[in-house]
């Protein structure tokens, strides 16, 4: 027993073998508990409502927090001094921190968003003048294609701190075609050629039913809205098949669609 004992003090510099032991089974009760505390986190992760996405950021940062306090345990377990340490490390985090505030700013509405769903992957969103359907969510941006096949990319801060308009979240969007027509053409029949034209356009939804409404008087014609109600998948169609169905049922009904005129007088000098 003494023998142990001895052996036990003997050590190398300001540590001794007993310390490396005190540690080796303080390490292994870490890793112990690191393992039980990971199921319990796994297992909270899959009755939450929280996003799949999310939940792998929140266990890989759980396990991440507890392997860096084992470390401070299991170093302190060897008699180490751990307080320069501590404050090195808050200094350097601090350091990180500010150097990173836009990426981890960006983390943050990435999380906000993933969390909180105001759209998904395939919806057709708005943003700050951009629109385009959502191809990609991360954590530190968000891509979008846009009509015209651009990709682009937005930091998540900006979409977290921005009004965002979601087009697809309903699964309808209405549709609206403006068009004018002259003052000599009776209303009734107006609303005749632009019920006409409705007919004629396939995928508009009945429910809400479409409506015709004089919406103003021009200085040389009166405006008509035509509203109507489609899928989203459908919206597109809808909108431009409209439009040509109007120009054609205008004409069937003799309404004429008015546009400015440009008359020039040529005035001979014949001074």
């Amino acid at each position: 027993m003494s023998d142990l004992n001895e052996l036990l003090k003997r050590s190398v510099g300001s540590i001794s073998l007993g310390d490396v032991l005190t540690a080796a089974v303080t390490l292994l009760v870490c890793l112990i508990a690191i393992r039980v505390l990971m199921k319990l986190i796994r297992r909270l992760l899959a009755k939450s409502r929280l996003d799949g996405r999310v939940q792998k950021y929140v266990f890989s940062g759980a396990k991440l927090l507890l392997y860096l306090i084992t470390a401070i345990i299991v170093v302190g377990s060897l008699g180490i001094d751990m307080t320069s340490l501590v404050a090195l490390l808050s200094v350097a985090s601090l350091g990180v921190t500010l150097a990173a505030e836009d990426v981890l700013s960006n983390v943050a509405g990435g999380l906000v968003i993933l969390s909180s769903h105001p759209f998904m992957i395939g919806d057709f969103i708005e943003v700050s003048g951009t629109s385009g359907t959502v191809e990609e969510i991360t954590l530190n941006h968000t891509k979008l294609v846009t009509a015209d096949g651009l990709l682009v990319m937005l930091p998540n801060k900006s979409l977290a701190d921005s009004q965002v308009t979601n087009y697809t979240a309903l699964g309808r969007r209405r549709v609206k075609q403006v068009v004018t027509a002259s003052y000599d053409a009776p209303t009734e029949t107006v609303k005749a050629a632009c019920q006409k034209a409705l007919d004629m356009t396939e995928n508009i939804l009945d429910d809400p039913a479409p409506a015709i409404r004089l919406t103003n008087y021009g200085e040389s014609s009166i405006e008509y809205t035509v509203y109507c109600w489609a899928d989203t998948d459908a919206y597109w169609d809808v909108l431009y098949a409209l439009g040509e169905h109007l120009r054609t049922a205008f004409a069937a009904y003799g309404v004429e669609m008015t546009y400015n005129h440009l008359n020039v007088h040529i005035v001979e000098n014949r001074g």
